[in-house]
């Protein structure tokens, strides 16, 4: 489930800084300016959405970086920046909705403020330093509040399970759907306890299945054109890594790091962390529908077997 990088778009260069930020008109409604924030787990980097024509919406605005605050500014030029949309709180997505605001007196609008979920009992690092603590909006949208920009009109979806409060936005006048991390086409998306789940995941993403979204625009990467054969395609991955838990649950395996060593054998082992993370989600799912047990509280040193009888 990757993509190569960034190419296919024809736009405009922009030179912020020492940060050449391309700009690219990717629809009639929609551009696209990607962070200067490339990484293991942000691909190219975070992928900013500026959408509507005179009167805009910046979905994304990513980090804290002037660099990429002065690329989108120059983006929109002399156009009206109305709204500032955030999918979800983590640091690539959310932190320069501030500097944009300040800058235009755009409204920050989108998901709640990240709400601590006592991570350190899950003996995993500190997940809320992964979240924007800064992060203030004027507006908390909820499932199906919509907001009007010119001539279209955007439609917050909650798709929890990357994080409690992650959100997607529809577009329905080209019927696109900016879905942050909720999918990529690129890579599979995290799943960290407490805050993320993988139950709330998956039913996020039958929720979709039940949509007719012509394109995905996510949060890192290239888009999605096929969205429901990538759908089908995402659930059949998650299905598979279940039963690859279950089947070394099976063999003996105990314990996560255990887990992780066969199942990930390929992956960057810089990914690793995460895979873990992801692997307790499945396992804390497993639990609930009492597929497996756990002699405590499921966290990643816990031992794990299949559940007999």
């Amino acid at each position: 489930m990757r993509c190569g990088p960034l190419g296919r778009d024809e736009g405009a260069v922009i030179q912020a800084g020492t940060h050449k930020a391309v700009s690219a008109r990717v629809s009639p409604l929609t551009r696209r300016a990607v962070a200067p924030n490339p990484g293991p787990f942000t691909y190219t980097g975070t992928c900013s959405y500026i959408v509507g024509n005179g009167d805009v919406a910046i979905i994304d605005p990513g980090p804290d970086d002037p660099r990429h605050v002065e690329a989108l500014l120059a983006s929109i030029g002399g156009e009206r920046l109305r709204y500032v949309l955030v999918t979800h709180t983590h640091r690539d997505h959310s932190p320069a909705a501030r500097a944009l605001k300040e800058a235009t007196g755009a409204i920050i609008a989108g998901c709640a403020p990240y709400m601590p979920r006592e991570s350190r009992r899950l003996g995993a690092p500190n997940l809320d330093a992964a979240h924007d603590p800064t992060y203030a909006p004027d507006i908390v949208l909820r499932h199906g509040d919509t907001l009007e920009i010119g001539d279209a009109s955007l439609v917050a979806l909650a798709t929890p399970g990357h994080t409690a409060n992650h959100l997607c936005f529809a577009l329905a006048k080209e019927q696109a759907l900016f879905t942050g991390d909720h999918v990529m086409a690129w890579a599979t998306t995290v799943i960290a306890p407490p805050d993320g789940s993988m139950g709330a995941y998956m039913a996020s993403v039958e929720q979709l299945r039940g949509r007719g979204d012509r394109i995905y625009w996510p949060g890192h990467g290239e888009p999605v054109h096929d969205p429901q054969r990538f759908l089908r395609a995402l659930l059949h991955h998650r299905r598979a890594r279940e039963a690859a838990i279950l089947q070394r649950l099976e063999s003996g395996d105990e314990t996560i790091a255990e887990i992780v060593a066969h199942i990930y054998e390929g992956v960057d082992k810089r990914l690793h962390p995460a895979a873990a993370m992801t692997a307790l989600a499945h396992l804390e799912d497993l639990i609930s529908r009492s597929l497996v047990d756990c002699g405590g509280q499921p966290v990643l040193q816990a031992r794990f077997s299949p559940r007999r009888g």
